[in-house]
């Protein structure tokens, strides 16, 4: 099959994709409001709602706060740190993103006050709101691991750190190349923490597994999958299934396990396990530390879950349908951040966003609410190059397949990979223009 029939192949998967929820705001009549909106954040939440808003409301005034100035496509670092894209892929200019009528304030959040109903940058600037989005993604928590420093990645001791960055996915790219040329131990593992794309450790490992399969090199190497706990993933048919696939692929696992330092001299990692601190040497490496909430929205505001799972790492707390602040009516959160069951990637915020969109537009005309959130979340969860399996599932771990009898979930099919390696970026870009 030729490139352009791939892309033709992929672009319309993309569109079959984006049918069901394409134009919804372009067709809906627009509301006249001066309505003071502040939305915390511009990736793919932030960007996307800025839009749908921009689209729907006439008269509005719309802030985005956000400090960085390049957009990261952060779907793309595990085809970056496999060497199939360059760092570039994921790398665009935050403005490309944002509708012409919105401000962008680019400044850092320092803190949150939803009782005085502003947010006050690092430089001191308050910015006043009648309806505030918290859209801030999430922070990694590197500092979390003992002898770890970014600075270590890609200096060819076996360290990457594919979450980091699209450089340091390049880099986690050079070492996982060396590490196939050779051989040796491989270590995977994730946190104990909620983190984005759950999936993402697991495909690193598979796709390092297929690289040496392709070098000549897995007879003389060994894999080890660590996991926070006893399941591999959340889902538990999906569980199953990876299971069985790591079995077949002969990656070990060892559960219970949760990365506390690293030495790099030594070529160790000590986990925290249930039998005290156990370590492991490794030869290569991804290291994926906890991921939290922001300090802006953690510790400097109240907007945090005060008790349950959720509490300790600062999510919002939100109501998982709504995704409306549980005490105070005028904030929502939207993305990695919000405090929900599930929910931390790319898909996620494209069905998150509607529902917030429709929620502050039913506050502004005073009308009920009629959207909401069901869980929903997808991982095309790659099993080696050319292969993936289009995992998508809710709140209640149901498998909700897009393609029903065309995309068999737990199948690994070259389809599936089309989708994560061509079709989905498409669909993102459309997501981020507030087309889906």
């Amino acid at each position: 099959m030729t490139l352009n029939r791939r892309q033709a192949l992929a672009t319309l998967m993309a569109g079959a994709a984006l049918a069901g929820a394409a134009g919804s705001a372009a067709r809906a009549q627009r509301v006249e409001t001066s309505a003071k909106i502040v939305i915390l954040g511009a990736g793919a939440a932030g960007a996307a709602l800025a839009n749908r808003l921009s689209e729907r409301l006439d008269g509005a005034d719309i802030t985005v706060i956000d400090p960085r100035v390049e957009h990261w496509y952060q779907p793309g670092f595990t085809l970056i740190a496999a060497g199939l894209k360059p760092a570039s892929y994921s790398v665009s200019r935050t403005t490309d993103w944002l509708p012409r009528d919105a401000t962008l304030l680019a400044e850092a959040v320092a803190e949150i006050d939803p009782e005085a109903k502003t947010v006050t940058t690092e430089s001191g600037v308050a910015v006043g709101y009648d309806y505030l989005v918290v859209a801030t993604g999430l922070s990694l928590d590197w500092d979390a691991i003992e002898g770890f420093s970014l600075d270590l990645v890609g200096q060819g001791n076996g360290i990457g750190a594919v979450y980091a960055s699209p450089e340091h996915a390049a880099k986690s790219w050079q070492e996982m190349d060396r590490f196939t040329d050779t051989g040796g131990r491989a270590v995977f593992l994730r946190p104990a923490t909620e983190m984005k794309c759950a999936g993402a450790p697991l495909k690193y490992a598979f796709l390092t597994d297929d690289f040496a399969r392709q070098k000549g090199t897995r007879g003389r190497s060994e894999f080890i999958y660590a996991a926070n706990n006893k399941s591999l993933f959340g889902v538990p048919i999906v569980n199953e299934k990876l299971r069985m696939l790591f079995e077949r692929q002969e990656i070990g696992v060892v559960h219970d396990h949760v990365l506390k330092a690293i030495d790099p001299g030594a070529k160790t990692l000590t986990f925290d396990t249930p039998a005290g601190e156990e370590t492991l040497e490794f030869d290569f490496t991804n290291v994926i530390p906890p991921m939290r909430a922001p300090a802006a929205v953690r510790d400097n505001s109240p907007l945090s879950w005060q008790e349950g799972p959720w509490a300790a790492d600062g999510w919002v707390e939100v109501d998982r349908a709504t995704l409306q602040h549980v005490r105070y009516p005028e904030v929502w959160a939207a993305g990695d951040i919000a405090g929900v069951p599930k929910g931390k990637t790319a898909a996620s915020a494209k069905w998150q966003v509607p529902v917030v969109e429709d929620g502050i537009v039913a506050a502004i005309t005073g009308a009920e609410a009629t959207k909401t959130y069901d869980g929903y979340t997808s991982c095309p969860l790659i099993t080696r190059v050319g292969r993936a399996m289009l995992i998508e599932f809710d709140y209640h771990d149901n498998l909700v397949p897009s393609f029903p009898g065309v995309i068999a979930p737990l199948e690994e099919l070259w389809i599936s990979w089309l989708m994560k390696e061509v079709a989905l970026k498409a669909t993102y870009n459309a997501m981020l223009r507030g087309r889906a």
